[in-house]
């Protein structure tokens, strides 16, 4: 069950990512998941060790959406620095 959580909370964060970065026109759902999912990953890799929290999308919490978030707009700002030349 917790990866259905998972796959939903992925979504939500890597859709808001997406709108934020510009990039939701050349996303569909599938990218938006992955996005998502991957920004949990680096959201928790980078607020661990600086701020002390932690978050998971497993179960549905407003602290792992947040750091998914965070994570998934630094992943599409590395994504957009490599092929545009500028982060946003």
């Amino acid at each position: 069950m917790g990866w259905i959580i998972a796959l939903i909370v992925g979504g939500v964060a890597g859709w808001l990512a997406s709108m934020v970065m510009n990039r939701d026109a050349s996303m569909g759902i599938f990218w938006n998941i992955v996005v998502g999912c991957i920004g949990s990953l680096i959201g928790n890799a980078v607020a661990g060790p600086l701020l002390g929290i932690s978050g998971s999308v497993q179960e549905f919490s407003i602290t792992g959406l947040i750091i998914a978030f965070v994570g998934a707009v630094i992943l599409l700002g590395i994504v957009n620095l490599v092929q545009r030349k500028r982060i946003r």
